[in-house]
């Protein structure tokens, strides 16, 4: 009777552990969004989607820490880009204009 307790103790932990696994493993691999992935796995692990999903983002590297800075600075490039080569183009156009006025 008491081996058969232990072997139901036993299961048990083995199928929570398994449950969060995808928890287990953010917390191993020291993801910075660790709390947001265990109760994702918590609340929708109980589909095998949402255990899916919780394992695929577990195993994803952390992002950078100044993934907002590095957003801010392309933008900032590609603006400037733009503005550069609308600026050529007028600097093309006008001078195009000067060209034609000579002649």
């Amino acid at each position: 009777m008491v081996s058969h307790s232990v072997f139901e103790i036993v299961v048990l932990l083995v199928a929570v552990a398994l449950y969060f696994l995808p928890a287990l493993m953010a917390e191993r691999r020291k993801r910075d969004d660790l709390l947001v992935i265990a109760l994702f796995n918590a609340v929708l692990g109980w589909t095998g989607i949402g255990w899916t999903l919780a394992l695929f983002w577990a195993l994803q590297p952390n992002p950078p820490k100044d993934l907002g800075a590095q957003t801010k600075e392309r933008q900032r490039r590609l603006g400037m880009g733009v503005f550069a080569s609308l600026l050529t183009r007028r600097i093309e156009a006008r001078a195009a204009r000067a060209a034609d006025r000579e002649r």
